[in-house]
């Protein structure tokens, strides 16, 4: 079975620039359920990374993402999978399901 570790980065707030869209952890909890029926050949691994509060322990690859959200470069919430960009800002399941199915579903 294939192994894919996603992770969000989000925050509390709302993303200024995704009015209207759901917050980082309705993104994060939707994500979960979606994916597990969409793609049940697939180990999924969830984590949840707040931008704003989980700063201790993280990896380079984890603190430049955070940078480059809070630089204004990229919007969270942002899904990665297995340390690749997938999509962020306004997540939809379109570029979620191109990537899986692009790498990890063949």
């Amino acid at each position: 079975m294939t192994k894919v570790s996603v992770v969000v980065y989000g925050a509390d707030d709302i993303c200024a620039s995704c009015v209207n869209a759901p917050s980082s952890r309705n993104t994060y909890d939707w994500l979960q359920s979606i994916l597990a029926r969409k793609y049940p050949n697939i180990d999924f691994e969830y984590t949840y990374i707040d931008i704003e509060k989980d700063t201790e322990g993280l990896s380079d690859h984890d603190q430049h993402y955070i940078e480059q959200i809070n630089e204004d470069e990229l919007f969270y919430p942002l899904v990665t999978m297995n340390d690749e960009y997938v999509t962020d800002g306004y997540v939809q399941i379109k570029p979620i399901t191109r990537f899986i199915d692009e790498h990890f579903n063949k």
